[in-house]
């Protein structure tokens, strides 16, 4: 028997789940992702060369934290959620000593089960109520509405709304994630109810919630909530109607891009793979993801299987280099632009942090950071600055571009005639630069500057002139200058004949 990690989807008695974090490089391999090659990464804190990415610490002493999320109500204020039954307010770079929430009695924690997220409906600001899930005493997933006191950084917790509540055969695999779509609706995440393998094969049993993720209105007039008349199950007697998807085991963080409107869903493996699946925008919903029946790409039970009628994740690794995936946001903020337009994801295990961005009719992956942080929860702010949490730790972190930094070369001539026309030419090499260099040649004689690596240039007196290259990239700058010697063309000899 092994102890799981804590909100990782990984089974209790399965000894094989577990990799230690900080997975040395010698021990990946040369294992390929099905959307690319992952580099070796290096030990804990390292990075791709010329990596522009870096992690400020942004809040500590936290205990547990499980998820992060903002309000929209313009407050700038983050809400991190603790699996013992908190929800703290980080603001201004301080955590408030007094919770938002805490219904620490209502809750079991801690291994997988807690309180596990918060969601805040669109127009939050008037409306003042939210949603919670967590694992009640029994270990029943419990979906809560609750109001603010008089007071906005707290809340009441007895005006405790019951939305929802899915009985739990085991203690694992709850999932736990909330979301309100581009739709106004809440989505939440299930999983497939716990043990090992889904041995009650809930994922595919379209009579059970478990496995599943579920799609409701919670803000009509209807109570506790309405089932949107578009949720593609209604009026299918072979499955309950508030399911939107199904064929998960774990999903351990889904969010949807605030751009496109797409969702992307990290599901925990069993025993091999992690993967990621993205449904667009414009899908009626539907779709299977193949758990039990697949692991990742992978037939897991049974074995042979038949993917028809599945949907296959656009990204998967394997447990050499991690053990626990943890669902991220695509990045639209402000920085770093590396991450721009990908979804950015991590392992709990590893703390290895990847992106994943379309490319044609493909998907590309890239290794981007490896921390030594157990990543429990990823969050953006209403910037759209991403954030993430480290369980051990306590604290939270946000990804910021790295110092810039910019080299430059100039090959310029020590010598040159009178009047004659000189090629000039220079070169940069920028390291975390949010954009590409621009140049400015001073050639020293009044005359006019070059504004391009490659210039030419004609003294038109004698003398030594002083040159000098300037590249700039953003605030960073980078010089070079030199000497030009200017002589007097020759004198020409003319021949008679």
């Amino acid at each position: 028997m092994t102890t799981p990690h804590p909100t990782t989807g990984r089974v209790s008695n399965d000894a094989t789940n577990h990799v230690p974090g900080g997975t040395p490089c010698h021990a990946l391999r040369g294992v390929a992702l099905v959307v690319g090659l992952v580099a070796c990464s290096g030990p804990s804190a390292a990075q791709p060369a010329g990596d522009p990415v870096t992690l400020t610490r942004v809040g500590g002493g936290l205990l547990r934290p499980t998820g992060i999320a903002h309000a929209g109500d313009g407050s700038g204020r983050l809400f991190v959620v603790e699996q013992a039954g908190r929800i703290r307010i980080l603001e201004g770079g301080a955590l408030r000593p007094v919770p938002f929430l805490d219904i620490s009695s209502r809750v079991s924690c801690c291994g997988e089960q807690g309180l596990l997220s918060v969601a805040f409906p669109p127009g939050f600001a008037a409306k003042r109520h939210f949603y919670v899930d967590y694992t009640n005493t029994t270990g029943t997933t419990v979906v809560s509405r609750f109001r603010l006191t008089a007071d906005p950084g707290v809340a009441d917790p007895a005006s405790e709304e019951v939305v929802l509540t899915v009985a739990q055969p085991f203690a694992n695999h709850n999932g736990g994630q909330l979301a309100f779509g581009p739709d106004g609706y809440l989505y939440i995440g299930m999983g497939d109810g716990g043990s090992g393998g889904d041995p009650l094969n809930n994922a595919q049993s379209g009579t059970t919630l478990l496995g599943k993720l579920l799609r409701l209105d919670v803000e009509s007039a209807t109570q506790p909530y309405a089932v949107p008349a578009s949720n593609p199950f209604r009026g299918n007697p072979n499955f309950r109607p508030e399911i939107w998807a199904l064929g998960l085991r774990n999903p351990w963080r889904f969010s949807f891009d605030r751009s496109t409107g797409d969702l992307w869903i990290a599901d925990v493996g069993q025993n091999a793979w992690e993967e990621v699946n993205v449904q667009p925008v414009a899908s009626p919903g539907g779709e299977n993801y193949g758990w039990r029946l697949m692991e990742g790409a992978h037939c897991y039970d049974p074995n042979p299987c038949s993917p028809t009628g599945l949907v296959l994740p656009v990204a998967e690794y394997d447990h050499s280099l991690g053990c626990s995936i943890t669902g991220g946001f695509v990045a639209r903020g402000p920085a770093p632009v590396r991450l721009a337009g990908a979804y950015v994801y991590g392992d709990f295990c590893s703390g290895r942090v990847w992106t994943v961005r379309p490319q044609g009719s493909s998907f590309v992956n890239e290794l981007i950071i490896t921390t030594p942080y157990g990543i429990s929860a990823f969050g953006e702010d209403e910037a759209g600055s991403l954030y993430l949490a480290d369980y051990g730790g306590g604290a939270l972190y946000r990804f910021d571009a790295g110092e810039c930094m910019l080299a430059c070369t100039a090959v310029v001539p020590a010598a040159a005639e009178r009047g004659a026309t000189v090629s000039v030419a220079a070169t940069a090499e920028p390291t975390s630069c949010a954009s590409s260099p621009t140049w400015d040649w001073d050639f020293g004689d009044g005359g006019p500057h070059a504004a391009t690596p490659t210039a030419s240039h004609a003294w038109a007196n004698r003398g030594t002139y002083t040159w000098r290259l300037t590249a700039t990239a953003g605030t960073t700058t980078c010089t070079r200058t030199g000497t030009i010697v200017v002589g007097a063309a020759p004198r020409r000899t003319l021949t008679a004949h």
